[in-house]
């Protein structure tokens, strides 16, 4: 994320509940330079991370998110049935 705006932090943070380190570094970096609009959704994302709305830390992939639903719901079942087949079998 090189080239960002407060609106897309404030976004991702307010849709996922996550903002990330490098993401509060930036915001802190660019504070000076914010228009008063910008302060303003400035000051709210900082009200949503008190009041545990939106939390430090980590946006896992989606793809990594897909594999691992697809390794639960669909690969593992079918080695346990597999296991169990052989054990009754």
């Amino acid at each position: 994320m090189d080239l960002m705006t407060l609106g897309e932090v404030f976004l991702k943070s307010l849709v996922t509940g996550v903002i990330t380190e490098h993401e509060i570094a930036w915001v802190a970096a660019q504070q000076s330079g914010f228009a008063r609009h910008e302060e303003a959704v400035a000051v709210r994302l900082g009200r949503l991370i008190d009041q545990g709305q939106v939390n430090l830390g980590c946006r896992i992939p989606s793809r990594v998110i897909h594999h691992k639903q697809v390794l639960n719901d669909w690969i593992e079942p079918l080695g346990r049935r597999r296991h169990r087949a052989a054990i009754t079998g």
